[in-house]
């Protein structure tokens, strides 16, 4: 089995474009119920092949031979799958709660490669 790394995207357009800030808390805080127990039960579905359940991901520094700078990306989280192949990994994300629950624009799914020489 291989490794994939899977990026969660989303930016602000897409996440203005779902309505979601225009929703009142109470109906914020039941979709977001929901979307979680969506997500929930995709990784429940999904246990077997996954390697990292992986987390959120906040602010971003970049760091170049220039120094330290702050920085903006669509990356929002991440989780690592194992998978036969890489078209397999990717069904894995086939109507993920990313997406389909909360205003998430996509997954990205890259194979982890092994590290040359090793």
């Amino acid at each position: 089995m291989k490794k994939f790394l899977a990026i969660y995207l989303g930016t602000p357009e897409t996440f203005e474009k779902s309505g979601w800030n225009a929703l009142s808390p109470a109906a914020r805080k039941e979709k977001e119920a929901a979307g979680m127990k969506a997500w929930m039960d995709w990784g429940t579905a999904n246990q077997s092949a996954i390697v990292d359940i992986g987390t959120p991901l906040g602010k971003t520094k970049r760091t170049s031979s220039k120094g330290v700078t702050d920085t903006r990306n669509a990356l929002t989280g991440y989780v690592i799958v194992r998978a036969e192949s890489h078209d397999a990994a990717a069904k894995l994300f086939l109507n993920h709660p990313h997406f389909t629950s909360f205003p998430g624009e996509a997954v990205e799914i890259m194979e982890c490669l092994p590290l040359p020489g090793q």
